[in-house]
């Protein structure tokens, strides 16, 4: 069975711009067309299309999705490489996960922070607390901010 570009790019949920882009970058060799020069899309386009969804998501540069493709066309011989590949990936999406995580730790903080001080009338009563008074998943935050700004931190 075959899909048009609209078709296909609703099932996948993207626009069909974006499988437009991914045909012009030479990322969509497998793609057949009509007499017409209409896109057709097949059952098994699918998969790859995930991937290349996948790897854009995660971050990877299209000229690197455009090389795993072609290892992929390769066959059985680039395995080895697919794999590095697929595993500096995820290690680039892992730290990002990290950053991510610090970002909501903060983010987090400065919630309580702004709850803690709208409550009390005024950001000077988070100077008086104590670091018991602090949740536990703050204080290395409040310790860090002591060391460097000799224990001001930012409002």
């Amino acid at each position: 069975m075959f899909y048009t570009i609209g078709e296909m790019a609703q099932r996948l949920n993207v626009a069909p711009s974006t499988l437009r882009y991914y045909d012009k970058e030479g990322l969509l060799p497998f793609l057949e067309r009509s007499s017409g020069g209409m896109r057709m899309f097949k059952d098994e386009d699918v998969e790859w299309l995930q991937m290349l969804g996948c790897l854009k998501k995660a971050g990877m540069p299209l000229r690197e999705i455009k090389s795993f493709m072609e290892l992929s066309r390769q066959g059985d011989a680039t395995i080895g490489e697919r794999l590095e590949m697929i595993e500096q990936q995820r290690q680039s999406v892992l730290e990002q996960r990290r950053q991510l995580e610090d970002t909501l730790l903060m983010l987090d903080y400065k919630q309580w922070y702004y709850q803690t001080a709208q409550a009390a009338g005024t950001c000077t009563v988070l100077n008086t607390l104590s670091p018991k008074q602090v949740p536990e998943r703050f204080r290395p935050l409040k310790e860090e901010w002591k060391d460097e700004k000799g224990g001001k931190e930012p409002q």
